[in-house]
């Protein structure tokens, strides 16, 4: 099992900048990935930001923040990061962590974090 607990988000102006940490517990040894998705109001979870956990921390990213959000990870601290800058009012959405971890060569597990709320407002 791996437990996921986010923190940070919160308000902040259009153009402005926030950091999210998620920090995992429990069987991280077996923890292939983790990456950060958004729940829009009314709308489905959406994949935001992926990093590998071992290795060289390989990234992909939505199109939507490219060049504006960095994923990046401490894997002394168990923790992934999500720094997002020139933020816009749409995206506004609860931010969830997320880990994969490999159980068998053929089974994959999906842990999520509690989610976050971020809102970019005047």
């Amino acid at each position: 099992q791996v437990e996921l607990v986010e923190s940070g988000g919160g308000w902040v102006q259009p153009g402005g900048s926030l950091s999210l940490s998620c920090v995992a517990s429990g069987t991280i040894y077996s923890v292939l990935r983790m990456g950060w998705y958004r729940q829009q109001s009314g709308k489905q979870r959406e994949l935001v930001a992926t990093i590998t956990y071992g290795g060289l921390g390989e990234t992909n990213y939505a199109d939507s923040v490219k060049d504006r959000f960095i994923i990046s990870r401490d894997t002394a601290k168990n923790a992934a990061y999500l720094q997002m800058n020139s933020l816009k009012p749409e995206d506004t959405a609860v931010y969830y962590c997320h880990a994969e971890r490999v159980v068998t060569l053929n089974d994959m597990q999906n842990y999520w974090g509690q989610g976050t709320q971020v809102t970019v407002s005047f």
